[in-house]
């Protein structure tokens, strides 16, 4: 199978880059807000889901990486940014259209972590970097 590339320019494109990056875990060291070239990046490892049921009993990882271009404010809560080493688990990534093409970009981590990014228009793009491995660990939600 080939490295999952995506873009997206709208809500639904972003839906779909959502799904694929649910319960994907990332450290606060790898997202960066580059005010000046108007980007914000992070760099996770994602659960591919997309193999999930290829072999029973094997899951998979992939190291990918996505970046939102027009960014004009970048802002976190919940999310100790002091503590590099900090784990977040990605839930979703939402995007809701204010004056379009503008709008927010949400991202809403486990434990109540969000980081809203406003956009001048949503321009995002995934991509795996390469790095795949198996995982004996299935993410499971409580629904409670």
């Amino acid at each position: 199978m080939k490295d999952l590339r995506l873009s997206a320019e709208d809500a639904t494109d972003l839906e779909v880059i959502s799904t694929c990056l649910q319960d994907a875990v990332t450290q606060v060291r790898d997202l960066v807000f580059l005010p000046h070239a108007r980007r914000f990046a992070m760099v996770v490892n994602r659960f591919r889901w997309e193999k999930e049921g290829a072999l029973p009993g094997t899951h998979q990882r992939a190291r990918a990486g996505l970046h939102f271009e027009n960014v004009q404010a970048a802002r976190a809560r919940n999310i100790a940014q002091d503590r590099s080493d900090g784990v977040l688990n990605l839930l979703s990534i939402r995007f809701d259209e204010l004056n379009a093409p503008s709008g927010l970009v949400t991202l809403t981590f486990s434990g109540g972590g969000e980081i809203r990014l406003e956009v001048e228009a949503l321009d995002a793009h995934l991509s795996d970097l390469g790095l795949v491995w198996e995982t004996p660990n299935l993410p499971d939600h409580d629904l409670k």
